[in-house]
């Protein structure tokens, strides 16, 4: 029995923003509301960045908009925060405007567990720059998870932990260190350790990438109203996932996807170390054999 989600992510409700066209968020909204009521997906997903955040009253009044709008959609739904959610908003201010818990969190569903993956987002400024900080709270919950799944498992966050190359990407490739978190590489050694197969999908940095790493492939899905892809226009990406033997990722939109793979809980060779020890090695091998 195959498990079938749709995705919408970075919806960035508000005025537009750089190449965000979040003055189309709403009507966008009410496709996906029809997208999914179409797909009847077993399970809705928001990646995060409902809004583009400007002041806690004005937030409070986007999120409550973008909320509304999910009214629509019949099936059920999971939210997960994005950094845009939390730079005037608590985690509790979501929640209530959104009607549920936003902690982390888990769902079997036909074979698979679905892994709500809900790490802080918040960006800490500072200087120059900022970051995200991943406590260690939220690496330990995800070890665990993944630890003990018994099932295959779909890990859904905000913020991708492939460490894939952000080169070309029109917010990030200057600045990625916001592209994921300081911790990722500590992220993936906990993600291999499944003894299941596992898929991993985010939002966050506005484009449809396809990274496998070491066995486990890791999708990010391009925003609702991002632009710098599409020619000013807004992408209206709206994704589904379909979970089996097989996966399938479909993005629809001005920048489509079509995407199906055979996950697998193998894991590659490891990598060789820098090339000039292999050859101190081979050059010690030789002379003790000499």
């Amino acid at each position: 029995m195959s498990v079938r989600i749709a995705l919408v992510a970075d919806i960035h409700h508000g005025a537009p923003s750089l190449t965000k066209r979040g003055d189309c968020a709403l009507d966008l909204m009410t496709d996906f509301a029809r997208f999914s009521n179409d797909a009847r997906p077993d399970l809705v997903i928001d990646l995060g960045d409902r809004i583009s955040d400007i002041a806690h009253d004005r937030d409070l009044e986007l999120e409550a908009e973008v909320a509304e709008a999910f009214r629509a959609v019949e099936a059920p739904i999971c939210h997960i925060n994005g950094n845009h959610d939390r730079d005037h908003l608590s985690v509790e201010d979501n929640e209530r405007i959104l009607g549920q818990a936003l902690g982390h969190h888990t769902i079997d569903i036909g074979g698979w567990r679905i892994v709500l993956w809900r790490a802080d987002t918040l960006i800490r400024r500072g200087g120059n720059h900022g970051s995200f900080h991943l406590p260690e709270a939220d690496l330990l919950w995800l070890s665990r998870t993944v630890r003990n799944a018994d099932r295959p498992m779909l890990i859904a966050s905000h913020v991708p932990v492939s460490g894939h190359s952000q080169f070309g990407n029109y917010y990030f490739e200057n600045n990625a260190t916001v592209s994921t978190y300081p911790q990722a590489d500590r992220a993936r050694a906990m993600i291999a350790q499944a003894r299941h197969p596992v898929v991993c999908i985010s939002g966050h940095v506005h484009w449809n990438t396809i990274t496998p790493v070491d066995g486990t492939v890791h999708l990010t899905q391009q925003s609702l109203t991002e632009s710098f892809t599409t020619n000013g226009e807004p992408a209206g990406a709206m994704g589904l996932i379909e979970l089996g033997d097989t996966v399938t990722w479909r993005v629809e939109g001005r920048d489509p996807v079509n995407f199906s793979f055979r996950p697998a809980a193998t894991r590659w060779t490891p990598p060789v170390p820098p090339f000039h020890k292999i050859a101190e090695v081979a050059a010690r091998m030789e002379g003790e054999t000499a």
